[in-house]
Formats: structure tokens, sequence, C-alpha cells
């Protein structure tokens, strides 16, 4: 006990790290965006967590020794991970320029934003573990780096599409070259060879915001972007480059706030696509509350 006590802050580090580090690697993904690539791209995130956790680790016995000066490192810290959200952005944009189905901005920019706020929940979890081991035990130390985790999990994700819209299939019609999906109007297409190629390999959705919120969320071209984005990168995209009429196409209703969805897919499963639209991720940047605005509350009241 006496071995422990003097060497506490050792201990609260060391668990503080390690903890910093798990929930790093816990928050770590790539999936089927393939982004942050592997394995380079992991490296890079893995070691900017081992930096945060080591910060929010030493925090703690600064404070506790009062030295309020070697507390302002983390200031540095928050302009490097600004930093890396800048490096994000720009490598992102850079990349997008290639895509068939471009992210779109909104996209990047939420990529880089969760980039670097994950890098402040590794400095939370480390900060409270090695906090706990040091004032009370060890253990007391695990306990509270696994409720961090657990924490940053539930931080790290947002809403879905299918939490704020309903969607439906709709059939895929021609009206000489104008396309339409349901009632709404998409594109016209000149060649015949182009039309036959969206009635084949065409997919055709509504989507329906629940509220006024979500209306104003679905409508903002961003959100729209993501959407095609995503399906065109679980199922690949039908289109090469240079083909303008065989794009994926997201067009707003005025009237209705309905979404008309054109999805032109290499694996042409409605069923799969359908669930997979229920799991677009909405954008914070394109989430827009105009029933919290006191205009409208007063109206309502």
């Amino acid at each position: 006990m006496v071995w422990l006590h003097a060497h506490r802050y050792t201990i609260g580090i060391v668990i503080g790290v390690i903890f910093g580090i798990m929930s790093r690697i816990n928050m770590l993904r790539t999936d089927y965006r393939q982004y942050p690539t592997y394995p380079h791209g992991k490296i890079i995130h893995v070691s900017l967590g081992v930096i945060a956790a080591g910060l929010g680790a030493v925090a703690v016995p600064a404070l506790l020794e009062k030295n309020y000066t070697a507390v302002t490192f983390l200031s540095l810290a928050a302009q490097q991970f600004r930093d890396v959200r800048n490096m994000e952005r720009q490598s992102l944009t850079k990349v997008d320029e290639l895509e068939l189905v471009p992210r779109g901005a909104a996209y990047i920019e939420g990529i880089a934003m969760v980039f670097e706020g994950r890098n402040y929940l590794v400095i939370m979890t480390a900060f409270l573990a090695s906090l706990f081991s040091i004032i009370g035990a060890w253990y007391w130390g695990i306990a509270a780096g696994v409720i961090s985790i657990w924490l940053a999990n539930f931080f790290k994700s947002g809403s879905k599409l299918g939490d704020i819209a309903d969607i439906v299939p709709a059939d895929i019609r021609m009206d000489g070259p104008d396309v339409y999906v349901g009632s709404i109007y998409l594109l016209n297409v000149g060649l015949r060879d182009s039309r036959e190629k969206i009635l084949r390999y065409g997919q055709g959705f509504l989507i329906k915001p629940k509220n006024r919120n979500a209306r104003v969320t679905i409508s903002h071209v961003g959100q729209r972007q993501a959407i095609m984005y995503d399906m065109s990168t679980l199922f690949g995209v039908y289109r090469d480059e240079g083909e303008p009429s065989l794009r994926p196409m997201a067009k707003l209703d005025l009237d209705s706030g309905t979404i008309g969805l054109l999805l032109l897919l290499q694996e042409n499963d409605k069923e799969k696509t359908f669930t997979a639209l229920h799991r677009v991720p909405v954008l914070e940047s394109a989430v827009r509350m105009p029933s919290e605005a006191g205009v409208n509350k007063e109206k309502e009241g």
C-alpha cells in the first residue's frame, strides 16, 4: 500500500494513457468508405490518440501539484488538433475531385470535425481514468476508464436518415425525355440509350420528412449529396466520367418537402438499398431546427 501511494502519480498516468489509447482505437473504424485508410491512415490517427491520451493523463498530476502553468499545454494540443482538422479537410477535398459521385463539402467538413472531436474524447477518457486512479485507487481508475470509453462510444454516433424521414420505394417513369420518380420531376434525358439504362438500372425512392426540422435538414444540398455518395459507395455506381445523364439525383419537391431520389447502382438490390438508406448519417452541418426559433414558438403558443 505504501508503494502504491508513493507511486500513485505514475500509476495514474499509466492507467490514463492506456485507457486513452484504448478509447481511440475503439472509436477508429475503417468502414465501407475506406477512411481512414489502412494502414497509414490508422497509424496517423492512433499516434495522435497516444499524444491526446498522454496530455489528458499528465494534466491530473499537474493540477494536484498546483502547477497551473503546466496545464496551459492543453491549449497547444487544441491548436494541434485544429491543424489535424484542416489537414483532413484539405486531403479529402483533393481526393473528392476524382470521385464519380463526390462526398461534397458538408460531408468532408463533418469527417474533419469528427476526427478533431474524437481526440478531445480521448483526453477526457485519459483524464478521468488518471484522476480516479490518483485520488482513489487503481481499480477506481479502471472503472472510470471503462465508463469513459462507453460514454465516448455514445457520443461518437449521431442520427440516421431513418430517424428523421420516412423512406418509400417509388417507380421511375418516363414522359417522353422527362424522368420522374413518383410525381417528382428530375431531369430531361435526350438519348434513348440513356433512358433505357435508367429504366433498367435505376432505383427510385421518396424521402418524406417527419417534421418541419427534418424538412429543412433533408433539403440541405450537402445532406442530399451525402445520401447519393453513401449509396454509390456501398453498391457501386453505374456510370463513367463524361456521362452527365447517368448520375444519381436527389430533387426536392418544393410543395411537400419530399426528396425524389434516383439511384443508378451496379448492385441492383432494392431491399438492401432500402435498408442502407435508413442508415445514412445525418450530417451535423446540415441539421436545422426552425421549430426552436422564438418566433415559431410564439406562433405555436
